[in-house]
């Protein structure tokens, strides 16, 4: 009888690497984001194109890659590197998590944020 194999570990490439997958499982979704990061979304708008990106329910997955799995409702994404349920398994991303990890990794701005001069 073959032993099983703990699940490989998420780094932090890996989650990097998912969440991109993710929200540009669309087709114009690279351009989308570049345009976001140029002009910026103030609070609500990054709710709206992550919702808008992540669709209604989607995922994807394979023998050595990672399994995806994303809902717009709740902003939720899940990275394994295993078959996961998403009922039972915690959200790698949600809600304002996935709002902040897009504005990282794409580099959108709020335009109303003012940086006050520090001197």
């Amino acid at each position: 009888m073959r032993a099983l194999l703990a699940p490989r570990p998420l780094t932090e490439a890996d989650r990097i690497a998912g969440f991109r997958r993710a929200t540009c499982s669309m087709a114009g979704a690279r351009e989308r984001w570049r345009e976001r990061a140029r002009t910026g979304l103030s609070n609500q708008e990054p709710a709206e194109a992550l919702a808008y990106e992540l669709g209604i329910f989607g995922g994807c997955g394979g023998p050595d890659c990672l399994s995806l799995t994303y809902k717009g409702a709740g902003l939720k994404i899940w990275i394994s590197w295993e078959t996961h349920n998403s009922y039972q398994m915690k959200p790698t991303f949600s809600g304002g998590t996935t709002i902040a990890m897009a504005r990282l990794i794409y580099g959108v701005k709020d335009p109303y944020e003012v940086q006050l001069a520090l001197f």
